[in-house]
């Protein structure tokens, strides 16, 4: 059974950083894809990052592209996503997944199954 546990989220001003964690366990972790999606009140789930099981490619919403970066330490089954240069509009619950499939890019939504509890970003203004 597959268990995402996120951490690192929190209230950071406009032009701040964080960096989320993602523990991931239930499954043998290089295998798969992981990605991190966000909901803001209102609207729907989207997907901010992705990257492929063997961390060999990234990929980002056009929204976040130069300020996030997703990355993986796979000895230590987690997945992580910095985040600079953080705006109000990056407000949201931050979401890790992980793909369905072995061997997955993480380049689209449908690739992933499988989501933890969800982590609150606030950035305020």
């Amino acid at each position: 059974q597959v268990h995402l546990v996120e951490s690192g989220g929190g209230l950071v001003q406009a032009g701040g950083s964080l960096r989320l964690s993602c523990a991931a366990s239930g499954r043998t972790f290089n295998l798969y894809a992981m990605g991190w999606f966000r909901q803001a009140p209102g609207k729907a789930r989207e997907l901010v990052a992705g990257i492929r099981w063997n961390g060999g490619t990234t990929h980002y919403q056009d929204s976040v592209r130069g300020r996030f970066t997703i990355s993986r330490d796979n000895p230590k089954n987690t997945v992580y996503l910095q985040m600079n240069s953080l705006k109000p509009e990056d407000t949201a619950v931050y979401y890790c997944a992980e793909s369905r499939d072995a061997f997955s890019g993480g380049r689209t939504e449908q690739e992933f199954a499988y989501w933890g509890q969800g982590t609150q970003v606030t950035v305020s203004s």
